[in-house]
């Protein structure tokens, strides 16, 4: 699947960062599908993502938070190819995931159990940047208020 973005390139302006992800993305999911995940919004700021890792060790996994950027890596070793399989039908290949995350998300807890990881992922936007209710007062500006004094103590001289 191509995906252009061009027309909202031209008439946008700051959001280069957000088409490269969709870009990047949309290639990405059609090329590698292993191991299956789900996303999920279990509260308004709260995310989890569970990956099918059946056959994989805690000591296997490896969970990577950067700054806007999760990485689960399994790294698996070659000790089963020795063995004499008359059929494979589980996957237990070596994997890299990769998700993106909005700015202030980052990863509260991860737990294996019964072959599924769960991350669980949390926003917190900092006090400064949350939006204020701002009080409106009644009676002149503040500048006026200022600037009266000084407007009268030259009437006077």
């Amino acid at each position: 699947m191509r995906l252009d973005l061009t027309p909202y390139r031209r008439s946008t302006i700051g959001f280069d960062r957000l088409f490269d992800l969709l870009e990047t993305n949309a290639r990405a999911s059609a090329a590698e599908n292993y191991p299956p995940f789900n996303l999920e919004r279990v509260a308004d700021d709260r995310y989890r993502i569970t990956l099918a890792v059946a056959g994989f060790s805690r000591d296997e996994i490896e969970i990577t938070a950067q700054q806007n950027l999760l990485l689960v890596a399994g790294k698996k070793d070659d000790k089963a190819a020795n063995a004499n399989f008359l059929h494979v039908g589980i996957a237990n290949r070596s994997f890299e995931r990769r998700f993106e995350l909005a700015d202030f998300v980052f990863v509260e807890d991860a737990r294996l159990s019964d072959g599924l990881l769960v991350i669980d992922l949390v926003r917190e936007v900092p006090e400064a940047m949350k939006p204020k209710t701002i009080a409106i007062k009644t009676g002149a500006p503040l500048a006026a208020v200022e600037a009266q004094p000084a407007a009268d103590t030259a009437q006077a001289a």
